[in-house]
C-alpha cells in the first residue's frame, strides 16, 4: 500500500454560536447558516474526513485507515487518537467540562477529553473561562444552586484572550469559548461534554439546550499535576520559529513560522497532522510535492519514512500535531 500526505477535506458543523469566519478566511464551505467547528482530522462516527489527493481520493479517512492498519497510520493505537478542529465563536459557548479517561472508561465512554486551545484571532478585549475561582470543586447542590439563582458566573474565573495565546484545558477544567474568539483546537478523540451553562439559549429545536449538571459535578477537578510544557520557543533564527504549543502525556503540538524558501525537515517516523495558518509552502514526500496552503489539513502516516515542509510566502504559519 502506497503511504503519502493525505489531504483531508474538513467536516464542518453548524451550531448556534457559530459565525463566518471560517468561511471568509480559510474558504471553507457549508450548506448551513453558519459554520461553527470545521473538523480538520477526525475518524468518528459523528465526523469523518474524505481524502482529496493522491490514490486514495475520495475514501473516507475510516476506510483508508482500516485499509492501510491502525499501526502504519497512527503507530500503537487502537483508533485514531485526536480530533482537530478550528472553532469559530460568534457567540459564547455553555459553560462546560470534560471527563478523564478513568472516567469515560468506567463509565462505556470511548475516551476522556483533554484539549488545547491556540488562538487564532479574536475582537478587542475577549475572555474566555479557565477554571473556577475556588480550589473547592462545588457539589451538584451548589452548582444548581447557582443556576437557579443566576450567579453561576460568579464562580468562574476568567481569562483575557490575545492573538497568538495558547491555553491547556486538562479533563476536569471547567471552562468556555467567549465571544469573539476563533480557536484551533487540539484534543483527544472524544465528544463528550457536560455542561453546567448555556445562557438560557435556545436550540433550533425550540427548546433549551440540555444540562449535564450532575455529571459535570462528578468530573469537575481544581487541582491539577503540572505536567505540560507550553510557550518553549525551540529556535528563532534566520526566519525560522519553532515554538511549542503545548506537550503532554497525550499530544505535542508545535507551531512553525517559516520565512520564504525556508525548510523544516521531519524524519522521526511518527504519525503528524499539519494545518497551515496562513501562508503557502509544500510538503516534499518520497519525491512528490504536496502544495499547502492557508486552511489545508493533511495526515502524514506513520509509515511514511520522512518528509519536509518548505515555505514559499514571506510568512508560512503551521501548526503540527502527534499523538
Amino acid at each position: 500500500m502506497k503511504f503519502y500526505p493525505l489531504k483531508l477535506k474538513p467536516v464542518t458543523k453548524s451550531i448556534i454560536w457559530g459565525g463566518d469566519y471560517l468561511e471568509k478566511n480559510f474558504g471553507f464551505k457549508s450548506d448551513d447558516e453558519n459554520i461553527a467547528e470545521a473538523w480538520l482530522a477526525t475518524c468518528r462516527p459523528d465526523g469523518v474526513n474524505i481524502i482529496e489527493n493522491g490514490e486514495y481520493e475520495g475514501k473516507t479517512f475510516e476506510d483508508y485507515i482500516t485499509d492501510a492498519g491502525i499501526n502504519n497510520v497512527c503507530g500503537d493505537f487502537e483508533a485514531f487518537p485526536l480530533l482537530i478542529k478550528f472553532i469559530d465563536a460568534n457567540d459564547r459557548l455553555s459553560v462546560q467540562v470534560h471527563p478523564d479517561d478513568a472516567y469515560a472508561k468506567a463509565n462505556g465512554l470511548d475516551a476522556g477529553k483533554t484539549e488545547m486551545w491556540y488562538i487564532v484571532d479574536c475582537k478587542e478585549g475577549a475572555k474566555l473561562v479557565y477554571g473556577l475561582k475556588s480550589d473547592k470543586a462545588p457539589t451538584f447542590e451548589e452548582i444548581e444552586k447557582a443556576n437557579n439563582e443566576g450567579r453561576l458566573s460568579e464562580m468562574l474565573n476568567y481569562a483575557d484572550v490575545h492573538k497568538g495565546d495558547c491555553f491547556f484545558i486538562p479533563a476536569g477544567l471547567v471552562h468556555a469559548i467567549g465571544e469573539g474568539i476563533v480557536i484551533a483546537e487540539i484534543q483527544q478523540n472524544s465528544n463528550t461534554t457536560y455542561r453546567l451553562y448555556d445562557y438560557d439559549r435556545i436550540g433550533k429545536d425550540g427548546n433549551k439546550r440540555e444540562l449535564h449538571i450532575q455529571k459535570a459535578s462528578e468530573v469537575i477537578k481544581t487541582v491539577f499535576p503540572d505536567e505540560f510544557v507550553s510557550g518553549k520557543v525551540i529556535s528563532d533564527k534566520d526566519g525560522e520559529r519553532t515554538e511549542i504549543l503545548c506537550k503532554c502525556d497525550l499530544f505535542c503540538v508545535i507551531k512553525y513560522n517559516l520565512a520564504s524558501g525556508k525548510s523544516a525537515f521531519f524524519e522521526d517516523g511518527s504519525m503528524k497532522s499539519i494545518i497551515c495558518l496562513d501562508g503557502k509552502g509544500v510538503i516534499y514526500c518520497d519525491g512528490v510535492d504536496y502544495p499547502v496552503n492557508k486552511g489545508d489539513s493533511y495526515l502524514i502516516p506513520k509509515a511514511c519514512d520522512g518528509f519536509v515542509i518548505k515555505s514559499e510566502s514571506d510568512e508560512f504559519e503551521i501548526i503540527v500535531s502527534e499523538a
